[in-house]
């Protein structure tokens, strides 16, 4: 069996605020812009991929 890193795919406030830098609530204000761009329900999680393209940067995965 090999050995494969499992990496997650959705977002979190908390990684935005990494990225960016800026409060944990203003990451949760960009959280709550990102699904409201992208129609997303409340139970639906934000990609990686849209999180790149909502803030104009390249997301490179490991």
């Amino acid at each position: 069996m090999q050995n494969k890193k499992l990496q997650r795919i959705c977002v979190y406030p908390k990684d935005i605020q990494i990225i960016t830098g800026k409060s944990y609530r203003q990451s949760l204000r960009i959280y709550n812009q990102i699904k409201k761009h992208y129609n997303k329900q409340p139970h639906q999680v934000i990609t990686w991929e849209e999180l790149g393209e909502y803030l104009g940067v390249k997301i490179i995965s490991n």
